[in-house]
């Protein structure tokens, strides 16, 4: 069994074919998908399908590109759904200094707010990071992070940030399309590398399509995809892959049955 840990089933992008969508990734064995909200429109949207599938499970947060446009009512109002059975996260939150909607400050100091909340709530944190590695991982130790742990969504940092996100973090690595790029050094070495207790898989779709299908919208069908290119770059077996990082999904996100 494989799993999604990352995924926006809630993108207008597939509002014309969701049920074909979520078909597919049954076929392909992704047998639980992980939706992520990071606004109202998309936590809302996040809320409707986990309790219209079974298998689906929600991670709900505010965006780090958005945070200028993140209320103390967003934040009290996420903090309520919490409780729902099936959310399973909060996030995604972090820092994003690629794009300059959002000031810096503002950016840090709702990051912070939120890791304060998923400590309230006791659920762990899926982590943005878009050059900001720095200041991400000091506010994460600075805020205590490690006491509900979480993920590295998308990893593309280097195997030393990884390690450090490991082991004084208690995080795990989130790896998905970009490993399957044949100039995507970093990521190939940090799935060479890093043990695989450490390691789940996400698709991050619609965005971010692995070879050989980019350019084309991603869907969580193409899981396979990227366990097969971790277990050819670990030489073991995708079946050890499969079950491994399903294994640590479920150990993170512990309200998934």
């Amino acid at each position: 069994m494989l799993m999604d840990t990352h995924v926006h089933l809630n993108s207008e992008q597939y509002n014309e074919d969701i049920s074909e969508v979520i078909q597919r990734a049954l076929d392909a064995n992704v047998q639980k998908m992980i939706v992520v909200g990071f606004d109202r429109p998309t936590i809302n949207r996040a809320m409707e399908l986990v309790e219209q599938y079974d298998f689906l499970y929600a991670a709900i947060g505010w965006h780090p590109v958005d945070a200028i446009d993140c209320t103390d009512e967003d934040l009290e109002w996420i903090e309520q759904l919490a409780s729902h059975p099936k959310v399973v996260a909060i996030g995604e939150t972090g820092l994003d200094y690629h794009w300059d909607k959002s000031p810096k400050d503002i950016q840090q100091e709702v990051f912070r707010k939120q890791i304060a909340l998923a400590k309230r709530v006791k659920l762990p944190i899926v982590i943005h990071n878009r050059e900001a590695t720095d200041d991400c991982i000091t506010i994460l130790k600075e805020e205590h992070a490690e006491e509900v742990g979480g993920v590295m969504h998308s990893f593309s940092g280097s195997v030393e940030t990884a390690e450090i996100c490991i082991n004084q973090l208690r995080f795990i690595i989130s790896l998905g399309g970009p490993v399957t790029f044949k100039n995507a050094k970093m990521p190939k070495k940090v799935a060479t590398e890093i043990p695989l207790e450490y390691l789940m898989l996400e698709t991050d779709a619609p965005f971010l399509t692995p070879h050989p299908n980019r350019g084309k919208r991603n869907e969580p069908s193409y899981i396979p995809l990227i366990a097969a290119e971790i277990a050819e770059l670990k030489g073991i077996a995708v079946e050890e892959v499969a079950r491994k990082t399903t294994e640590n999904a479920h150990r993170l996100f512990y309200k998934i049955k």
